[in-house]
């Protein structure tokens, strides 16, 4: 059968090293093909020479066995190719249906009929976004909603999907498989980036395996388990690093009380809630999207203020503060590690140094009162080695990296601060099996080294890996303290929505 589309020999350098090297990649029709490997694997580059967004630096691009050129991702969607991409490109000052029909001249100014007919369409997809609301409003779950409803209403023979669900809750995962299901039986061909590997298994036809810019293997994926995967993308096991083999452990205790907060309330977001972080612990915070959590992280850095009257108290080592900006929260000792790291973690266009460095101006850690290049290689050549960052040098810029590298790059800028209350907001997501195991080292390490840590997540397992703690989120409350070795997935799931 002759393929929907395929690469054939690809390649693609920057810089003249290659991201993808020589790679055979075919899709068939109604097919679901997942695409895993580790960040930096060269997945995303793979897949954006399929839909227009880089050119191929050798190598060609078939479309139902004819050569093709597909130079911008609008030629690529004439040609019937769609990608939802893993970092949003919705338009934030726009509402959800102008983003929805944003490519049709004629129909984007009847607002009242866009939002009619968007309504309509989300409720056949059965997502719950109000299509008059401005995209910079919602969080990133729904926002990954509109993506994938934008890329469907174009009727596209072809969809790349980019981590679909690293941002939805269970249920909202439910119904984007079923999606996935309806789209398949219309014969429409799916690639399906993921991380998660349990998810590939699940809903794919074939897998293709990808390790360092190169091809591995492809099979159905009947002949695949999560082990064989793991292994061909990493070259060895990772079974008793990951949370297939968790290991239980007694909890650290705590020492001394680093945050107090008490009747915490924003908005409709937080509505008095209460909870403490001891120092030499990490306490797990979960909760379905739109609990509250993430908001109340932010009131606690700066990043969001709490309500002017009866907004509650925050406590840092038994003092009241208010931060209404992150610098003095950063001052003090308090960073947060962002969850939507392309639109709040980095200067994409500065490099890896720049921003690193950037953080250490901000937080007063830097020797220097002026810029020194010597210093800010110092310090960049310390966190791409302590991280682990993937990179050809300090000088690359951070929007080249892939998305684990980007992360880590993110990580570092929090920690260049020196710390002394950490909070993670989804600190794996969109990273690969292996930098998941690297991030969980460090976390745990830091915990180790005495500073309080905070890790909000909506991957249970994860929060049950790494949490001395765990509380639970509920409609802007914490409702529920777990120890760590006690909890289990039922009983939190169960406080998190009843």
């Amino acid at each position: 059968m002759t393929p929907i589309l395929e690469l054939r020999n690809g390649t693609k350098e920057y810089r003249g090293v290659p991201a993808v090297k020589d790679v055979t990649f075919t899709l068939h029709r109604g097919e679901v093909h997942a695409l895993v490997g580790e960040n930096g694997a060269g997945k995303s580059t793979l897949t954006k020479m399929l839909a227009g967004v880089v050119t191929p630096t050798a190598g060609e691009v078939l479309l139902d066995g004819r050569a093709t050129v597909l130079s911008t991702p609008a030629e690529a969607l004439r040609h019937g190719i769609a990608m939802v991409y893993q970092e949003t490109s919705l338009v934030p000052s726009l509402t959800v249906a102008q983003n929805l029909y944003l490519a049709d001249k004629r129909f984007f100014h009847r607002l009242r009929g866009i939002y009619i007919a968007g309504q309509q369409f989300l409720q056949s997809l059965n997502f719950d976004v109000d299509p008059m609301a401005l995209v910079s409003s919602l969080g990133a779950g729904q926002k990954q909603m509109v993506e994938i409803a934008r890329a469907v209403h174009h009727n596209a023979n072809v969809i790349i999907f980019d981590e679909p669900t690293a941002t939805l809750t269970p249920e909202e995962k439910h119904q984007f498989f079923s999606l996935v299901d309806r789209l398949r039986a219309r014969g429409v061909s799916i690639i399906f980036i993921s991380h998660a590997l349990e998810e590939a298994l699940a809903i794919a036809d074939r897998i293709t395996v990808m390790r360092d810019g190169e091809h591995v293997v492809s099979d159905e994926a009947a002949r695949f388990d999560r082990e064989s995967i793991v292994r061909a993308m990493v070259g060895r096991s990772l079974s008793d690093e990951l949370y297939g083999a968790r290991a239980r452990r007694s909890p650290r205790e705590a020492r001394e009380k680093v945050l107090s907060v008490q009747n915490l309330s924003m908005g409709k977001a937080v509505k008095n809630t209460s909870f403490s972080v001891f120092s030499g612990q990490i306490t797990g915070v979960f909760g379905l999207i739109g609990s509250g959590r993430t908001e109340a992280a932010k009131v606690v850095a700066g990043v969001m203020k709490r309500d002017t009257f009866h907004g509650g108290q925050v406590r840092l080592d038994g003092r009241p503060v208010r931060y209404r900006v992150p610098r003095p929260a950063v001052r003090d000792g308090i960073v947060y590690v962002t969850e939507d790291r392309k639109l709040e973690g980095f200067f994409e266009t500065m490099s890896i140094a720049e921003n690193i460095h950037l953080s250490a101006v901000a937080g007063g850690r830097s020797r220097s009162r002026v810029i020194s290049l010597r210093e800010m290689k110092e310090i960049a050549d310390t966190w791409i080695g302590a991280l682990n960052v993937r990179a050809i040098n300090g000088d690359a810029r951070v929007i080249e990296l892939s998305g684990g590298n980007q992360q880590k790059v993110v990580v570092a800028k929090a920690l260049v601060q020196k710390p002394r209350l950490v909070i993670f907001d989804e600190p794996t997501r969109g990273v690969d099996v292996g930098a998941i195991a690297e991030i969980h080292q460090l976390i745990n390490r830091l915990a180790d080294e005495g500073i309080a840590v905070m890790v909000i997540s909506s991957y249970l397992p994860e929060v049950l890996q790494l949490s001395d703690r765990i509380l639970v989120c509920r409609q802007g409350r914490i409702v529920e303290e777990f120890a760590g070795d006690s909890a289990d997935e039922e009983t939190i799931m169960y406080a998190a929505v009843h």
